[in-house]
Protein backbone atom coordinates (compact mmCIF):
# COMPACT_ATOMS: atom_id res chain seq x y z
CA UNK A 1 0.00 0.00 0.00
CA UNK A 2 1.32 3.43 -0.97
CA UNK A 3 1.33 6.03 1.86
CA UNK A 4 -1.22 8.87 1.33
CA UNK A 5 1.50 11.53 0.96
CA UNK A 6 3.30 9.49 -1.72
CA UNK A 7 0.00 8.71 -3.44
CA UNK A 8 -0.76 12.43 -3.74
CA UNK A 9 2.69 13.01 -5.27
CA UNK A 10 1.97 10.24 -7.77
CA UNK A 11 -1.35 11.85 -8.71
CA UNK A 12 0.32 15.24 -9.28
CA UNK A 13 3.03 13.57 -11.36
CA UNK A 14 0.44 11.67 -13.42
CA UNK A 15 -0.84 15.02 -14.65
CA UNK A 16 2.63 15.67 -16.09
CA UNK A 17 2.76 12.46 -18.12
CA UNK A 18 1.85 12.96 -21.77
CA UNK A 19 1.27 10.67 -24.70
CA UNK A 20 3.70 11.67 -27.47
CA UNK A 21 4.65 9.48 -30.44
CA UNK A 22 2.56 6.73 -28.90
CA UNK A 23 4.62 6.67 -25.69
CA UNK A 24 3.94 7.88 -22.17
CA UNK A 25 6.59 10.52 -21.46
CA UNK A 26 7.51 13.31 -19.09
CA UNK A 27 8.99 16.58 -20.27
CA UNK A 28 12.40 17.76 -19.10
CA UNK A 29 10.98 20.89 -17.45
CA UNK A 30 8.48 18.84 -15.43
CA UNK A 31 11.17 16.38 -14.36
CA UNK A 32 13.44 19.26 -13.35
CA UNK A 33 10.61 20.66 -11.25
CA UNK A 34 10.05 17.29 -9.53
CA UNK A 35 13.80 16.80 -8.96
CA UNK A 36 14.06 20.43 -7.79
CA UNK A 37 16.87 21.31 -10.22
CA UNK A 38 17.01 23.80 -13.06
CA UNK A 39 16.01 22.43 -16.47
CA UNK A 40 19.36 23.44 -17.93
CA UNK A 41 21.19 21.43 -15.26
CA UNK A 42 19.06 18.36 -15.94
CA UNK A 43 19.70 18.71 -19.70
CA UNK A 44 23.41 19.23 -19.09
CA UNK A 45 23.60 16.02 -17.02
CA UNK A 46 21.78 14.14 -19.78
CA UNK A 47 24.09 15.51 -22.50
CA UNK A 48 27.16 14.53 -20.48
CA UNK A 49 25.79 10.99 -20.21
CA UNK A 50 24.21 10.69 -23.63
CA UNK A 51 25.10 6.98 -23.90
CA UNK A 52 22.70 6.33 -20.96
CA UNK A 53 19.75 7.56 -23.03
CA UNK A 54 19.04 5.65 -26.25
CA UNK A 55 16.14 6.78 -28.46
CA UNK A 56 13.63 4.55 -26.68
CA UNK A 57 14.55 6.20 -23.33
CA UNK A 58 14.54 9.83 -24.45
CA UNK A 59 13.93 11.93 -27.55
CA UNK A 60 13.83 15.60 -28.41
CA UNK A 61 10.51 17.05 -29.53
CA UNK A 62 10.21 18.69 -32.92
CA UNK A 63 8.95 22.24 -33.35
CA UNK A 64 5.76 20.79 -34.86
CA UNK A 65 5.17 18.64 -31.76
CA UNK A 66 5.66 21.65 -29.49
CA UNK A 67 3.20 23.67 -31.63
CA UNK A 68 0.71 20.80 -31.36
CA UNK A 69 1.03 20.76 -27.56
CA UNK A 70 0.36 24.51 -27.45
CA UNK A 71 -2.64 24.25 -29.80
CA UNK A 72 -4.13 21.43 -27.72
CA UNK A 73 -3.67 23.49 -24.52
CA UNK A 74 -1.33 20.85 -23.08
CA UNK A 75 1.14 23.66 -22.44
CA UNK A 76 0.31 27.37 -22.26
CA UNK A 77 3.03 28.54 -24.66
CA UNK A 78 6.31 27.59 -26.30
CA UNK A 79 8.02 30.06 -23.99
CA UNK A 80 7.91 27.68 -21.06
CA UNK A 81 10.67 25.68 -22.75
CA UNK A 82 12.92 28.73 -22.90
CA UNK A 83 13.35 28.61 -26.66
CA UNK A 84 15.08 25.21 -26.73
CA UNK A 85 13.33 22.10 -27.94
CA UNK A 86 12.46 19.96 -24.91
CA UNK A 87 13.51 16.41 -24.16
CA UNK A 88 10.79 13.83 -23.54
CA UNK A 89 11.69 10.92 -21.25
CA UNK A 90 9.98 7.53 -21.34
CA UNK A 91 9.58 5.51 -18.17
CA UNK A 92 12.94 3.84 -18.79
CA UNK A 93 14.54 7.24 -19.40
CA UNK A 94 13.18 8.53 -16.10
CA UNK A 95 14.60 5.46 -14.35
CA UNK A 96 17.97 6.12 -16.00
CA UNK A 97 17.90 9.73 -14.75
CA UNK A 98 18.38 8.42 -11.22
CA UNK A 99 21.81 7.12 -12.26
CA UNK A 100 22.72 10.54 -13.67
CA UNK A 101 21.20 12.70 -10.92
CA UNK A 102 22.53 11.03 -7.79
CA UNK A 103 21.10 13.17 -4.99
CA UNK A 104 18.78 11.78 -2.30
CA UNK A 105 16.09 14.10 -3.63
CA UNK A 106 16.47 12.56 -7.10
CA UNK A 107 16.03 9.04 -5.70
CA UNK A 108 12.84 10.02 -3.82
CA UNK A 109 11.47 11.85 -6.86
CA UNK A 110 12.28 8.89 -9.04
CA UNK A 111 10.33 6.55 -6.78
CA UNK A 112 7.29 8.84 -6.97
CA UNK A 113 7.55 9.06 -10.75
CA UNK A 114 7.83 5.28 -11.13
CA UNK A 115 4.72 4.89 -8.98
CA UNK A 116 2.86 7.33 -11.21
CA UNK A 117 3.79 5.38 -14.34
CA UNK A 118 2.69 2.13 -12.65
CA UNK A 119 -0.67 3.66 -11.67
CA UNK A 120 -1.28 4.83 -15.23
CA UNK A 121 -0.45 1.37 -16.56
CA UNK A 122 -2.79 -0.26 -13.99
CA UNK A 123 -5.59 2.13 -14.91
CA UNK A 124 -5.15 1.45 -18.62
CA UNK A 125 -5.24 -2.32 -18.04
CA UNK A 126 -8.24 -2.19 -15.72
CA UNK A 127 -10.24 0.12 -17.95
CA UNK A 128 -9.22 -1.12 -21.38
CA UNK A 129 -12.85 -1.99 -22.21
CA UNK A 130 -13.98 1.52 -21.23
CA UNK A 131 -11.40 3.08 -23.54
CA UNK A 132 -12.61 0.86 -26.42
CA UNK A 133 -16.23 1.80 -25.66
CA UNK A 134 -15.35 5.51 -25.60
CA UNK A 135 -13.71 5.25 -29.01
CA UNK A 136 -16.75 3.39 -30.35
CA UNK A 137 -19.10 5.97 -28.84
CA UNK A 138 -17.08 8.79 -30.36
CA UNK A 139 -17.39 7.29 -33.83
CA UNK A 140 -21.14 6.75 -33.34
CA UNK A 141 -21.63 10.32 -32.18
CA UNK A 142 -19.87 11.50 -35.32
CA UNK A 143 -22.36 9.52 -37.42
CA UNK A 144 -25.28 10.91 -35.38
CA UNK A 145 -24.08 14.46 -35.97
CA UNK A 146 -24.36 13.92 -39.71
CA UNK A 147 -27.82 12.36 -39.34
CA UNK A 148 -29.01 15.12 -37.01
CA UNK A 149 -27.80 17.77 -39.45
CA UNK A 150 -29.80 16.09 -42.24
CA UNK A 151 -32.94 15.98 -40.03
CA UNK A 152 -32.46 19.62 -39.05
CA UNK A 153 -32.13 20.63 -42.72
CA UNK A 154 -35.29 18.68 -43.60
CA UNK A 155 -37.27 20.36 -40.80
CA UNK A 156 -35.97 23.74 -41.85
CA UNK A 157 -37.05 23.08 -45.44
CA UNK A 158 -40.52 22.01 -44.27
CA UNK A 159 -40.85 25.16 -42.19
CA UNK A 160 -39.83 27.26 -45.18
CA UNK A 161 -42.44 25.50 -47.39
CA UNK A 162 -45.15 26.09 -44.72
CA UNK A 163 -44.16 29.74 -44.53
CA UNK A 164 -44.41 30.07 -48.32
CA UNK A 165 -47.86 28.38 -48.39
CA UNK A 166 -49.08 30.55 -45.50
CA UNK A 167 -48.03 33.77 -47.21
CA UNK A 168 -49.83 32.70 -50.41
CA UNK A 169 -52.98 31.92 -48.42
CA UNK A 170 -52.87 35.28 -46.62
CA UNK A 171 -52.43 37.34 -49.76
CA UNK A 172 -55.40 39.14 -51.17
CA UNK A 173 -56.43 37.68 -54.49
CA UNK A 174 -55.80 39.70 -57.58
CA UNK A 175 -58.51 40.03 -60.17
CA UNK A 176 -62.27 40.50 -60.19
CA UNK A 177 -64.03 40.34 -56.86
CA UNK A 178 -67.58 39.18 -56.37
Amino acid sequence: MIPQKDYMKAVVIQQKIFDIRGQKVMMDKDLAEVYKVETRILKQAVRRNRDHFPKDFMFQLTRKEVESMVSQNVIPSKGIFGGALPFAFTEQGVAMLSSVLKSKRAVKANIAIMRAFVEIRKFALLHKDVIVQLKELKSRIGEHDIQLAAIYDAIENLLDENAIQKTWAQRERIGFKK
